[in-house]
């Protein structure tokens, strides 16, 4: 029975790692880490406690990720740090200088679950998992700013080449800059078979216009809910997903175009920190 291998953003997911909010998120400097306020760390726990739950009535397997990272407040990103293909994890290479070391402690945790590692980046690569968005089990696209750059994009191709998987170089815009956090998956998600949930304003044409190619259905976010993250859906199955509360309109939408739409509250764990769904779960197994 295969235990990891996660090439899907909707197939049924079985397997996730989550990380529960520690000390060092609950003593995160707003400034120092982009953050909009300091979380509370007792409410950031029983936030992160519910949406575990969320999963857990799902039907999936939620593993958690304990290993030590003092001072590294995003950690509970557990999505950025690597990904996980049938063929084994790659470990990345992060673009934000305050989560260097999340990668090796991922790692770490991915030989304690017998995931093998398939690659790692090195180098001036850089490369985060909210950029990483499957199209399909074969094709990956990959946001190209300022958490991924050319040589992450490049090293990510050669490891994925010999397993038959193919990459898309999607560039990102400038938005916020550097210091902000705009990820591919800041912009789009995947929540069914041809179905994604978009914030065009900020989406490249090119990308725009393969999304029709491949015959994508999109549902707009619109301008009032992207600050909110409604473009940050989490596919629990095709058709059935979970978001973040408080995005009415996209909800809607989504309801409207055929989808079962779960929501968390996230006001510490996501909106104070800028990550939603998709960032907080680490897909092991999809399928």
């Amino acid at each position: 029975m295969r235990l990891y291998g996660a090439q899907s953003m909707i197939a049924p997911l079985r397997r996730v790692l989550v990380r529960r909010p520690d000390e060092s998120f609950g003593e995160a400097d707003p400034q120092r880490w982009h953050y909009t306020a300091r979380p509370d760390l007792k409410r950031a726990q029983d936030e992160h406690d519910a949406l575990v739950a969320i999963l857990h009535s799902a039907g999936v397997e939620v593993l958690y990720h304990d290993i030590p990272l003092p001072g590294r407040a995003d950690s509970i990103f557990v999505f950025d740090p690597a990904i996980v293909t049938h063929a084994g994890a790659i470990i990345l290479r992060m673009g934000k200088d305050l989560r260097r070391g999340e990668e090796e402690a991922m790692a770490q945790r991915f030989v304690q679950l017998d995931i093998p590692i398939l690659a790692r980046l090195d180098g001036a690569a850089l490369a985060e998992g909210g950029d990483l968005l499957w199209l399909d089990e074969e094709t990956l696209a990959v946001g190209i700013g300022f958490r991924t750059n050319a040589e992450g994009f490049r090293q990510l191709t050669a490891a994925l080449t010999p397993p038959g998987i193919r990459t898309l170089p999607v560039e990102l815009p400038y938005h916020h800059g550097p210091e902000a956090c705009l990820h591919l998956l800041s912009l789009i998600s995947i929540v069914d078979e041809r179905l994604a949930v978009v914030y065009p304003p900020l989406i490249s044409v090119p990308f725009y216009q393969e999304l029709h190619r491949r015959g994508f259905r999109l549902v707009e976010v619109p301008d009032s809910e992207f600050p909110t993250m409604g473009p940050n859906v989490l596919a629990l199955a095709p058709g059935q997903c979970l978001m973040l509360e408080n995005n009415p309109l996209t909800k809607q939408r989504l309801e409207a175009a055929g989808c079962e739409v779960l929501t968390y509250c996230g006001n510490e764990i996501s909106l104070k920190a800028e990550g939603g769904a998709t960032c907080l779960t680490r897909p092991i197994l999809r399928g």
